[in-house]
């Protein structure tokens, strides 16, 4: 599912708004979620899952092409802990499949 086809989502259910409402709507949600990130602040969506900013320290790592070792920096990396909810909903076979 892209970006647009949430746009699109948005559009299905509530018809009474436009596309650029959409649009809006999804982009501020994205920017908000983003911004909450830059701040190092942890996102949780009850049934859905929690964003947190996971630190990653400075370490030697090695170029697979050349074999050559290389001093990689230390970084922030964005993290997704699926919550409860949504892992029993994915787990859950699709409607109509005999789960095969």
């Amino acid at each position: 599912m892209t970006k647009r086809d949430l746009i699109e989502e948005i559009n299905d259910r509530f018809p009474h708004l436009s596309r650029f409402d959409a649009e809006v709507i999804i982009n501020s949600v994205f920017d908000s979620l983003i911004t909450a990130l830059q701040r190092e602040e942890r996102i949780e969506i009850r049934g859905f899952g929690s964003f947190v900013v996971k630190h990653r320290r400075a370490r030697d790592g090695r170029n697979p092409k050349t074999g050559e070792l290389v001093s990689v920096s230390s970084k922030r990396v964005p993290f997704f802990k699926v919550g409860k909810e949504l892992r029993l909903r994915v787990n859950q076979s699709p409607v109509g499949e005999d789960g095969c």
